[in-house]
């Protein structure tokens, strides 16, 4: 039996929020009760003393790329897997843009098992359309009947809308979430460079903003008409905000749903959802100026009013949930020239930091709504048992320390292509528990990776 004590308790599944003592037994969390002194000299149970910390659901990413197989050079499962825990996850997504891609159950399973060798609960969409090709969808059925938990082709837009349509009622009646990348290539010159002050500074053509309005706007419409769960992924611009928005309000119209209040219309069963990552929430495209290729990404970092926009919508529920899209990259491939340059940054390790730093600090959002977007609500959306701390449920927590600092300057990802390199932001995370085991504890990145191949750890 553990105990953790005199921690700060944030659950938002529950709406519990203040001081409490997390009893866990057997993997899950057995009781949650008011802190007493009597608990501390509790008969046989390990204690974490967690005062001054806040302990919440241990956080859900359901937006990564752990590049295996095909390109383990970046990143692999298993080090993908201690970058998240470092960072406080305990469950995550992948993306199926690996080499083969995840578009049969060979390479579905080969991730699947690989996965279960880690401390992390790692699960797999596999792609919406053979090959990632566009032009003829994959076998859902029999890809969700061997471990898939959603569908998604990230990184490359579907750009035939009869196939999309075709997909969505198919993962409607499937009852799954479907992802999509949205930006038209027919707009772009030069991708990962909004179309603005950084692509005329560096005298390129860039991503306009139109190329994820456009998309964004043709696959809500198709969704409200088809009842599929749509997943707009790391939305970027005030104009896609909006459309979601709309969207929203014309889900909750069309089923008679009396509300226009956003997260009342979320907790009704909304099928509609969009992620913000923390680098479009704490970055506009003048980093690129300042960071070159490590701030570039797809879609692009974009202006200030589009961070607003990011901000406002993460604020009243248009975009449900915070996603990091961690994509890691090489120190070579990032050195070549910015139109040659892959897009993409690592995110596991800096998410939490960042929201804390850009979002609790401003008063943008409070810790429990950060949380909420962090773990309860990614974890609904694809129906995982995950996000919460209710009585029962598997004992995945984060504690961590609002108040501390950390320079980010050490990574447990293979990678360590970030904009975000040598900040100092407030939020560090102490210890990550799954199924009520400690799986991380701070401490230097070295003694980490030693600590993270044992197979029991000393409850400090």
């Amino acid at each position: 039996m553990l105990v953790i004590k005199n921690g700060y308790v944030v659950d938002p599944a529950n709406s519990i929020d203040g001081l409490a003592d997390i009893t866990i037994e057997n993997g899950k969390i057995v009781k949650i009760d008011e802190c007493t002194e009597e608990i501390k000299n509790y008969n046989g149970c390990d204690v974490i003393d967690a005062e001054g910390c806040v302990v919440a659901p241990g956080l859900v990413d359901v937006h990564v790329h752990f590049r295996d197989p095909g390109f383990t050079y970046k990143e692999d499962i298993v080090t993908g897997a201690g970058a998240a825990l470092k960072g406080g996850f305990t469950s995550v997504v992948l993306m199926a843009n690996t080499k083969p891609v995840v578009d049969n159950i060979d390479t579905m399973t080969y991730v699947i098992e690989k996965g279960k060798t880690t401390d992390l609960n790692i699960m797999t969409c596999a792609t919406v359309t053979k090959g990632m090709a566009g032009k003829e969808l994959t076998d859902m059925e029999e890809l969700l009947k061997n471990g898939a938990v959603g569908f998604t082709d990230d990184g490359i837009p579907i750009m035939d809308a009869e196939l999309v349509e075709a997909a969505f009622k198919k993962t409607a009646k499937l009852g799954v979430p479907i992802s999509l990348h949205e930006e038209s290539p027919a707009l772009i010159a030069n991708n990962g460079i909004n179309r603005g002050k950084a692509s005329i500074h560096f005298g390129i053509g860039g991503s306009p903003r139109e190329a994820e309005i456009s998309m964004i706007n043709r696959d809500l419409d198709i969704a409200l008409k088809t009842g599929a769960i749509l997943d707009v992924q790391h939305i970027s611009t005030k104009e896609g905000v909006e459309l979601v928005r709309q969207a929203k309000l014309k889900w909750a119209k069309n089923n008679s749903i009396d509300s226009k209040n956003i997260h009342e219309i979320n907790k009704a069963g909304c099928t509609i959802h969009a992620e913000a990552t923390p680098h479009h929430f704490s970055l506009t495209d003048e980093a690129v100026i300042k960071y070159g290729t490590l701030a570039k990404m797809n879609p692009p970092l974009r202006e200030e009013e589009d961070r607003i926009a990011v901000i406002n919508g993460l604020k009243d529920g248009t975009i449900d949930i915070i996603a990091t899209d961690h994509a890691p990259h090489s120190a070579e491939e990032k050195a070549k020239p910015l139109t040659e340059a892959p897009s993409g940054i690592i995110g596991l390790e800096t998410a939490l930091s960042l929201g804390i730093t850009k979002l609790v600090d401003t008063d943008r959002l409070t810790i429990n709504e950060l949380i909420e977007r962090m773990s309860y609500a990614p974890a609904r959306m694809y129906g995982l048992n995950a996000g919460t701390l209710s009585v029962g449920a598997p004992a995945d927590i984060v504690i961590f320390n609002m108040e501390a600092t950390q320079v980010m300057d050490e990574f447990a990802s293979k990678s360590d292509n970030t904009p975000f390199k040598g900040w100092e932001l407030r939020g560090v995370v102490k210890y990550t528990l799954v199924g009520g085991r400690v799986v991380y504890e701070n401490r230097n990145i070295n003694e980490f990776r030693e600590y993270y191949d044992k197979d029991t750890v000393e409850i400090m």
